[in-house]
Parts: C-alpha cells; sequence; structure tokens
C-alpha cells in the first residue's frame, strides 16, 4: 500500500535550510515572476517535479492549467500525438479529434519530464512550437495559436548529450532560458533528519498512529547512505520503517539493511579520509551511551565486516577496532 504520494512531500523536499536548497528556492521565485521557460536538472528522486510545481504556483499562470508529460514513458507515435494532438484518421485507431497536451495547457504551463528522451524527429516539431507560438496537430495543416509557458526537467547533462548530437543545440538553448539544479541528496546529509521526520509525521498522520522516533543509531546509518534514489529512496525507506515498526521507536529492525549497510556516503569520512586514531567525527561521539550499540548495529548490517562498518558509521578502521575492545565487543570477522 502506497500510502505517502509524491504531492504531499512537496513542502518537505523544497523547503529547507540548506544553502544550495535555499538558493536554488530563492531563484525558483524570481524565475516564476515571469515567462521565461526553466530547466530542472538533477539525479532521479530528487524532486524536478515538485520544484516545477512550485514555479507554476508562485507564477501569474497559476490559475491556469498545469499539465505535465513524462517523455520517457511513451513511445514516438505516442508522444506526438499526446504532445501536438491529432485530427480524426491520422493514424490507424485515430477515430475522432483530440487536442494536444499543449493545446490544453493554453493559458498555463507545460511541464515535460525527462525531456533528454525526446526522439530527434519530435524535438524538431517541438522546436518549431517554442518559435512560432503555433501548434499543429498531426493530420491536420492548420496551426493554431497557444499561450504557454514551458518547464523541462531531466536527469542527462544536456550539454554532453548535444556535443554527442543526441540532443538539438538550437532546442536545448530554448528550453533553458534558467537552469535550476537540484543537488542530490548525499550532498545535504544535514536535511536527512528534516525529511525523514517529516515523511514519519504524515505517514503516521494518514494512518492515524502514534509517531514513532528515530534513535540517533538509526539516524547515523541513515546519513551514512548514499541515497542514490535520493528523496523518493528515503521516502521509501521511512514508510517501510513506520509500517514495520509496532513500537514507539524505529530501529534497524525496521530499516531494509542489506542494502543500507552496502553503499556509504562518499561525503562522509572515511578510514583513508580521516585522521589519526583519536579523531572521531561528530557521528559517532567517544563514551556516547548509545554508541555501543550502534557498532553492534553496523557489525549486524555489514555482516561482521570490521571495515565495512566503520565506514558506515565514518570512523577510521583503527578507532573502530579499539572501541570494539573498549566495549568488549567480539570481534567477528577479521578483514584488511
Amino acid at each position: 500500500m502506497n500510502t505517502l504520494r509524491d504531492e504531499d512531500i512537496s513542502a518537505a523536499t523544497v523547503a529547507g535550510t540548506d544553502q544550495a536548497m535555499l538558493r536554488i528556492q530563492q531563484l525558483a521565485e524570481r524565475a516564476a515572476a515571469g515567462t521565461i521557460n526553466v530547466l530542472i536538472m538533477g539525479e532521479t528522486g530528487v524532486g524536478k517535479e515538485l520544484l516545477a510545481e512550485t514555479v507554476h504556483r508562485l507564477s501569474p499562470r497559476r490559475a491556469g492549467p498545469y499539465v505535465c508529460l513524462n517523455c520517457a514513458a511513451l513511445s514516438e507515435t505516442l508522444l506526438e500525438s499526446e504532445l501536438f494532438g491529432h485530427e480524426r484518421g491520422a493514424f490507424t485507431g485515430a477515430v475522432a479529434a483530440k487536442p494536444g497536451l499543449m493545446e490544453t495547457a493554453h493559458g498555463g504551463t507545460l511541464f515535460m519530464d525527462e525531456v533528454g528522451e525526446l526522439p530527434l524527429t519530435t524535438q524538431a516539431k517541438l522546436l518549431r512550437v517554442l518559435e512560432t507560438r503555433e501548434v499543429a496537430r498531426l493530420g491536420s495543416v492548420k496551426p493554431r495559436k497557444i499561450d504557454l509557458r514551458f518547464l523541462a526537467a531531466t536527469n542527462r547533462n544536456l550539454e554532453a548529450e548535444v556535443e554527442r548530437g543526441a540532443f538539438r543545440r538550437d532546442l536545448y538553448f530554448r528550453l533553458n532560458g534558467i537552469t535550476l539544479t537540484i543537488p542530490p541528496l548525499r550532498a545535504r546529509t544535514g536535511e536527512i533528519k528534516r525529511l525523514a521526520d517529516t515523511f514519519v509525521q504524515q505517514i503516521c498522520r494518514e494512518l492515524g498512529r502514534p509517531e514513532p522516533a528515530i534513535p540517533s543509531r538509526v539516524l547515523a546509518i541513515l546519513e551514512a547512505y548514499a541515497w542514490p534514489g535520493n528523496i523518493r529512496e528515503l521516502k521509501n525507506v521511512m514508510e517501510r520503517a513506520v509500517l514495520l515498526c509496532a513500537g514507539p521507536v524505529i530501529d534497524t529492525d525496521h530499516l531494509p539493511m542489506e542494502k543500507l549497510g552496502a553503499q556509504s556516503n562518499p561525503g562522509l569520512p572515511t578510514a583513508s579520509a580521516a585522521g589519526s586514531s583519536d579523531s572521531i567525527p561528530k557521528l559517532v561521539p567517544a563514551g556516547e551511551p548509545d554508541e555501543r550499540q550502534r557498532i553492534i548495529d553496523a557489525l549486524a548490517a555489514c555482516a561482521g565486516n570490521q571495515s565495512r562498518a566503520a565506514k558506515m558509521l565514518g570512523i577510521p578502521r583503527r578507532t573502530f577496532v579499539a572501541r570494539l575492545d573498549q566495549y568488549r565487543i567480539p570481534r567477528p570477522k577479521k578483514d584488511l
């Protein structure tokens, strides 16, 4: 059961205290006031569609339609039919005329997600619409005037796609009136606690149950993970944790530890990057009451591998081994 929808996390995703995100919010607010086309870039799951919604909601067109199209979800023929519309008999199965999404978005905003997936022939037709502000349905020779704003998003490097000939340079410049690049979650780990708390609150509110707490040892694991799926992945992990948690506190048993323990955040200190054995990052303060349990949890998550457990906790391996001796924790596995 999917209890938390993407639209439910809009405020949690876009609002934040991270300096990079605050700057993006400010740019989005300024861009929203005009009619300039906006290109939103970032990895999968960082919240590009939610930022596009924010631009529309803050714009003078907010009372008009907001229409979304996933350019990667349809074949070329269906994509053009959806985008431009078609007349009756334009192709097999076209039993009635149908307006395209650009006509539907007249007076409002059209958001094209995964715009980097557009076929070159469709790119050429879209470029003409951007230049003339007219759209012709498939099977028609009579163009229709349209008034809409274009927002686009992609997880591809469009400049690189232009260089290899997969994306039209002129279309790229047309779409790229202003670029908003959302950093990945692993680059703003300071937001993980706020986001995780927000997701837990929203999920529990919908389920009508008390909110379980997120202890420091669980937060340390969340902050040590690289989050390749970004905010969407964090949302799914917290939803899973809430559904599995029957008590007042979320524990490691409620997390997919086989995944969280396998890929650490390269932005956090590692054994090779940390200093001496006495240099312990804030992630695991020496002598903290639950430090012993955190070390045990990390070992369990890494199947007893001390090097990986130390990396998960963000401390040098020598420090980790010293802690095992200090807390009299058996050393289950010797590794290099």
